[in-house]
């Protein structure tokens, strides 16, 4: 694909990202868009950290979801049972055990988030990715409060990625251009020569 439909694809994920229950699909079009990005960039960290970060995030949901089934289990058994138990998976222990494991999944994957907008942004000399990866970072680190930033942070970098632009292909410097009256002629043919040169190199005789 090209730059202008990896950043498209990138803003627009960005902006799902921010939007909850659109968060799969954001995160999915954002992955594709850093592909293209490492690819056109030639840089693969790029890719490479979003994906580590997609995949902590992943990681994190599947352990909400594992412990909310062993809340749920815990709660059945507790309620079919003859004489009141007290399960190791049930009450505020469960609740501890989830807020410590989203916490711990959700703040690696902002770091490796925050790894792939730094070297984009170095690429891309947008430097509102570091921003970006910066707050998503802190809005991990800090609970519930976090989301917020969590959502700047993405729509930040949306900008970035809409305000990316093409890279530029150095040119070459060119030889300078003599003024006329610095241009020296051969006085036998008439051809012109470097001010360095001793022989004419079109009738191969001596000048002054």
């Amino acid at each position: 694909m090209s730059l202008e439909s990896n950043k498209n694809l990138g803003g627009i994920g960005a902006i799902l990202l921010a939007i909850p229950f659109l968060n799969l699909i954001g995160i999915i079009l954002v992955l594709i868009a850093m592909k293209g990005m490492a690819d056109y960039y030639d840089e693969n960290d790029i890719f490479k950290n979003a994906l580590y970060g997609f995949i902590f995030g992943i990681i994190g949901v599947i352990a909400l979801v594992a412990l909310i089934l062993m809340f749920a289990f815990g709660i059945a058994i507790t309620s079919t049972a003859t004489s009141p138990t007290a399960l190791p998976f049930a009450g505020i222990g469960l609740l501890i055990i989830t807020v410590l494991i989203l916490y711990g999944f959700s703040l690696i994957g902002a770091i490796f988030y925050k790894k792939s907008l730094d070297t984009l942004s170095e690429k891309s000399g947008e430097h509102i990715f570091t921003t970006a990866g910066l707050i998503l970072l802190i809005g991990a680190a800090i609970p519930v409060i976090g989301e917020i930033l969590k959502f700047v942070a993405w729509i930040m970098a949306a900008v970035g990625f809409f305000n990316i632009k093409e890279k530029t292909q150095p040119t070459e410097p060119k030889e300078p251009v003599l003024p006329v009256k610095d241009k020296k002629f051969c006085t036998y043919c008439g051809a012109p020569l470097k001010p360095e040169s001793s022989f004419c190199q079109k009738c191969g005789k001596k000048v002054d």
